[in-house]
């Protein structure tokens, strides 16, 4: 098996750290890539596990020293994927998930052709604004702008690979398995 890399993007609440942890325990040689970003983390988020969590000038250092694969500013903070992590896996032969934005998706797709992107859909935007409020970990004055941003990002799903709907956890997650085996036979 060669490595891929399988990149998630979705609205915020769409569901994409759900769906791929769900996916690495259908891949055993599958991994999710730990994005570095400067926002603080929820009560339930681990450093090092969910994300890697570095303050501004961290943030500037590692972008200037070409560290980064792709970098955006997502809804006021800032987030990237380390080079040397999609080397490691793509050297290693493993399915390697990168749970990033639609900007960043771009970028990776852009110097990985060979990347598979996914655009993950929520049903309609009441059920993403429930997803949301249930989270418990943003203001109303966030919730709104998420779905103000969901709303915009929605418009891009057309320049993925694949769309798929989330309407049930294991019913997307089987789609989105067999478009990577698909994939990993080619």
């Amino acid at each position: 098996m060669a490595g891929l890399l399988v990149v998630i993007s979705a609205p915020s609440g769409g569901g994409k750290t759900t769906l791929a942890h769900e996916l690495i325990g259908r891949f055993p040689n599958s991994s999710r890539s730990i994005s570095t970003t400067t926002r603080p983390a929820r009560p339930t988020e681990i450093a090092g596990q969910d994300y890697d969590f570095v303050d501004d000038s961290t943030f500037d250092s590692l972008l200037k020293q070409n560290e980064f694969a792709e970098s955006a500013v997502v809804h006021g903070h800032r987030y990237g994927t380390r080079k040397s992590a999609i080397r490691k896996a793509l050297s290693e032969d493993r399915v390697l998930f990168l749970i990033i934005d639609i900007q960043g998706a771009k970028a990776i797709k852009a110097q990985f052709e060979n990347a598979l992107t996914i655009f993950v859909a929520p049903p309609d935007f009441d059920i993403l604004e429930t997803r949301l409020r249930k989270r418990g970990t943003e203001s109303d004055a966030d919730i709104r702008k998420r779905l103000e941003n969901a709303r915009r990002e929605m418009a891009f799903a057309k320049d993925f690979d694949f769309q798929v709907l989330n309407d049930r956890l294991d019913r997307v997650a089987l789609e989105i398995e067999s478009l990577i085996r698909n994939r990993l036979r080619q």
